[in-house]
């Protein structure tokens, strides 16, 4: 796909690249486009995993677009299917996403990050949430990391908009793993390809309840995965895929995973 979003898709694994030179920003269009993008990985049933990541080796993204904003793009405009950069608020992605940063991740590129189930850094990649500086709030950081790395750190971050490096960013557990930058997409890769030989409907469920679970107290949420009130649970309960677990542990085999 030409454009400001580049993707490929190999089996099913499907790669996003977000190519907005200089900085990777986001506009409104852009937003509503990494939406369909997303949607479109969420409801394709051959696809397994994704990963996003930004061209070049200086930026994954800078956020919102602020040379957009003053062109007239308004920052509570439509940013589309899924919100800002298309995955904050997408519904029922059950798919697992990869973010591999491969250079400075601030404002809305962190808040995307964020968003994705593994961060996988180059050791070269900074972060930080500047936007005290320009006016406006970091709305979904503001949500979500106080809950992803220790309280203090995240008001550090949000209050003072200082920068991380990839190292303090993987100590206190912003990142999964730090690697060379020439290396970056290829440990993605590597991931992304276990994840894809992995068991899809389990992920589903996995990725439900941990999303449910975040609004729920412990005791509710299991009572609805035993009950089978979560879609994904029912479906894996009563799925092939289930019983060929099962039966290559019996067997002493590799499942054969289908999905069904």
């Amino acid at each position: 796909m030409n454009g400001p979003i580049r993707c490929r898709r190999v089996g099913g694994i499907f790669e996003v690249i977000i190519d907005r030179p200089k900085a990777n920003a986001i506009d409104l269009m852009t937003s509503r486009l990494m939406g369909e993008i997303f949607r479109d990985f969420r409801d394709d049933p051959d696809l397994r995993v994704a990963i996003v990541s930004g061209a070049g080796d200086k930026f994954f993204c800078a956020g919102w677009d602020l040379k957009a904003a003053a062109a007239g793009d308004a920052v509570d405009g439509d940013y589309g299917i899924g919100g800002f950069g298309g995955l904050q608020e997408l519904r029922d992605l059950n798919k697992p996403v990869i973010a591999a940063i491969n250079g400075i991740c601030c404002g809305g590129g962190l808040e995307i990050a964020l968003s994705a189930d593994m961060i996988i850094t180059a050791d070269s990649a900074t972060f930080a949430l500047p936007e005290i500086r320009s006016g406006t709030v970091a709305d979904a950081a503001s949500i979500k990391l106080p809950k992803r790395i220790p309280y203090h750190i995240a008001m550090d971050m949000l209050l003072t908009g200082r920068w991380l490096t990839a190292e303090e960013a993987h100590r206190w557990g912003l990142v999964n793993e730090v690697v060379p930058f020439e290396t970056l997409m290829q440990r993605a890769w590597e991931l992304a390809r276990l994840i894809e030989s992995g068991p899809p409907l389990v992920y589903a469920a996995i990725k439900e309840i941990v999303r449910e679970a975040e609004g729920r107290d412990f005791s509710s949420t299991m009572n609805k995965v035993t009950k089978r009130q979560f879609k994904t649970v029912d479906v894996l309960y009563s799925s092939d895929d289930q019983l060929e677990g099962a039966k290559a542990f019996a067997e002493k085999r590799d499942p054969v995973w289908k999905g069904r």
